[in-house]
C-alpha cells in the first residue's frame, strides 16, 4: 500500500470516527432532553396543596398562603421563582420575613414565614381623627385587631414603654432604622415623634427632648451620635436632667441645661 493510499484511509477513518461521535452526541442529547421534558411534565410537579409546606407562622394558614401566592395546580416546580414568590408573599401577608425553597425529592415547595411582632404603640391621624395602633420592627402600622392576632415582642415590665406619634407611611423607613437600633438605646428612648412638617424628635429619660431635625441622609449618623451620648454621658452631667439636645447637625450637638434655680426673695422684715 502506497503512502498516498495509507493517508487516504486514515482520513476516512477519522471522518467515520467523527460521525460516530456526532451521532453519540445527538443520541445522548435527545435522551437528556426527553428525560428533562418528562420530569418537568410528570416528575417535579406540584399536584395539590398538600405539597406546599408552611413553617414558622402562627397567623397564616396554608390556604391563605396559596391564595396570596396565586398558585394553580398542577404546577411545574421548576417554574416557581423563589425570590419573586417571597417578595409577593411579603407584600400580601402580615409577616416580616419570607423564605421559599424548592425541594425535588419528593417534589414540594417549602415556605418559611416569620410573623410580624408588635414592638411599640403608635398614633396616627386618620380621616376621622387620631387613631391608636401598633408598629412592628420594620415600622409597619398594625391595627389593634392585627396586634391581637400577632406575636408580641416581649415588652418591658408594665407593657409597651415606647410610643410612636405622628406615624405616616413615608416615615416608615426612618422609623425602621430607629427600631432596629432600639436594643442599643434600652429604655432610654420613650417616645418617637414625627412632626407634621417631617421633623423628628425623640423623648428620652436621660437626655431630655432630642431634636433630630429633617429625615435626610444624615439620619444614621444622628443615631450613632445619640447612642454614643447615651453610653458616654460626661460625668459632670450625670444625675442632671437635660432640657434638650439638638442633633440636627450631628457633628455639632447642642446641649441645653436648665437655668440656675433662683433663690426666693427674702421676706420683708416685720415691724
Amino acid at each position: 500500500m502506497t503512502q498516498a493510499e495509507r493517508r487516504r484511509q486514515l482520513r476516512l477513518q477519522r471522518r467515520v470516527e467523527s460521525l460516530r461521535q456526532l451521532w453519540r452526541f445527538v443520541v445522548f442529547t435527545g435522551v437528556a432532553v426527553g428525560l428533562g421534558i418528562t420530569l418537568l411534565r410528570h416528575g417535579w410537579v406540584l399536584r395539590g396543596p398538600d405539597q406546599v409546606e408552611l413553617i414558622g407562622s402562627r397567623q397564616v394558614q396554608r390556604d391563605q398562603l396559596i391564595q396570596a401566592a396565586d398558585l394553580r395546580f398542577p404546577l411545574p416546580l421548576l417554574t416557581v421563582q423563589p425570590n419573586r414568590l417571597a417578595a409577593q408573599l411579603s407584600a400580601a401577608l402580615p409577616v416580616e420575613q419570607v423564605q421559599v425553597v424548592r425541594l425535588m425529592a419528593p417534589p414540594r415547595l417549602r415556605v418559611q414565614l416569620v410573623d410580624r411582632r408588635a414592638v411599640a404603640r403608635a398614633e396616627r391621624r386618620g380621616s376621622q381623627g387620631p387613631e391608636i395602633g401598633y408598629v412592628d420592627q420594620l415600622g409597619n402600622w398594625m391595627t389593634a385587631r392585627q396586634q391581637s392576632g400577632a406575636l408580641v415582642a416581649p415588652p418591658d415590665a408594665g407593657g409597651f414603654t415606647l410610643m410612636v406619634k405622628g406615624w405616616q407611611p413615608q416615615y416608615r423607613p426612618a422609623l425602621a432604622q430607629l427600631l432596629t437600633r432600639r436594643p442599643q438605646f434600652g429604655a432610654a428612648v420613650q417616645q418617637i415623634r414625627f412632626e407634621p412638617g417631617g421633623s423628628l424628635w425623640l423623648d428620652t429619660s436621660t437626655l431630655g427632648a432630642v431634636r433630630f431635625g429633617p429625615l435626610d441622609e444624615r439620619l444614621a449618623r444622628r443615631i450613632d451620635v445619640l447612642e454614643h451620648l447615651l453610653r458616654e454621658l460626661p460625668a459632670q452631667l450625670k444625675g442632671r436632667q437635660l432640657q434638650s439636645l439638638d442633633l440636627s447637625d450631628p457633628e455639632q450637638p447642642e446641649i441645653s441645661l436648665p437655668g440656675p434655680t433662683r433663690a426666693a426673695p427674702p421676706a420683708p422684715a416685720s415691724r
